[in-house]
């Protein structure tokens, strides 16, 4: 049976590997970002994420982009962190969100105000992100607020939640993931993957605990531009994990060629991550560089999306 109108439960529901990708809405009031950035990958994505606030730099909110992808005729997965809502504000975005037509979203803690522009902002934290995919089971599941009071149309959304991989300590990931999958995860993005081995290890690890058969994982991918950006999300980067033989890829070949050599690799990654037991689809995210987002997507075989 299912939970909601989502598209992306469709797809996952008829078994074909999904594919989700993400727009960044602008720093300022410009909707024709939204919609030029949408119109790049709609044709080739079941899903598009709508980033809240990303790196914790002011933008426009995840839900007002969310609406303008939404009358789009696309569909949305509205990102919501824990941040900079109290559990009010956050159950209020949530019906918003889907009065507006939004069946999809993302439940994430967020990037601490210390990576943004404004260091010295606080934080609210209210509840964390397992504590917020609880909150929006419950309010879709039983029609309850968290106080117990009535939800006069509750709403359906297909919840999603975030994974790392690659985070210390290795050993306690999938024990993390098990938490969220328990409160209500119905998919989960991982973290880029670049450290191959590792991932299909912690899948092993996934699987071995029945978690495979309880939620749709999408692998994260991300394409490098360069080796400086290889470098600087391996050095810089918490909880990513940037082999060094990627390294001396991108080093490789010369700075004309190193977008190109990304690709490959993003393709690769993908063809080689579709044979893995539990991936379920990739979340594709090209930062700034939406516009690779269909040859990504159509070099790896993944086009065209099914009909559901």
């Amino acid at each position: 049976m299912m939970k909601t109108e989502s598209r992306l439960e469709k797809v996952f529901a008829s078994g074909a590997l999904a594919v989700t990708s993400e727009v960044g809405p602008p720093r300022g009031a410009m909707p024709e970002k939204v919609i030029e950035k949408a119109n790049m990958i709609k044709d080739h994505v079941d899903g598009i994420n709508v980033t809240d606030n990303q790196t914790a730099m002011v933008r426009m909110s995840s839900w007002a982009a969310a609406t303008i992808v939404k009358q789009m005729g696309l569909d949305p997965i509205l990102q919501m962190v824990a941040r900079d809502r109290n559990r009010v504000a956050m159950r209020s975005d949530i019906i918003g969100g889907y009065s507006l037509g939004v069946s999809s979203m993302m439940c994430l803690s967020g990037d601490h105000p210390k990576f943004g522009d404004r260091p010295m902002a606080k934080g609210v934290f209210d509840i964390d992100s397992v504590q917020l995919v609880s909150t929006v089971r419950k309010m879709r599941d039983e029609g309850k607020f968290q106080g117990g009071a009535d939800i006069a149309t509750p709403p359906k959304m297909f919840i999603g939640a975030a994974a790392n991989p690659f985070a210390d300590p290795f050993e306690l990931r999938v024990m993390r993931l098990a938490k969220k999958i328990k409160a209500g995860a119905d998919f989960i993005q991982t973290q880029c993957i670049f450290n191959l081995d590792k991932f299909e290890q912690y899948m092993e690890m996934m699987c071995d605990r029945g978690l495979d058969e309880q939620v749709h994982l999408l692998a994260g991918i991300t394409p490098m531009k360069s080796v400086g950006m290889a470098r600087y999300m391996k050095n810089k980067v918490p909880g990513m994990d940037v082999p060094d033989e990627v390294i001396k890829r991108m080093a490789g070949v010369s700075k004309e060629e190193q977008p190109e050599e990304g690709i490959k690799i993003a393709v690769e990654s993908i063809q080689r991550l579709k044979e893995v037991k539990g991936v379920h689809g990739f979340h594709i995210m090209a930062i700034e560089w939406e516009e690779k987002v269909p040859q990504i997507i159509e070099e790896a075989g993944l086009y065209p999306r099914p009909e559901v």
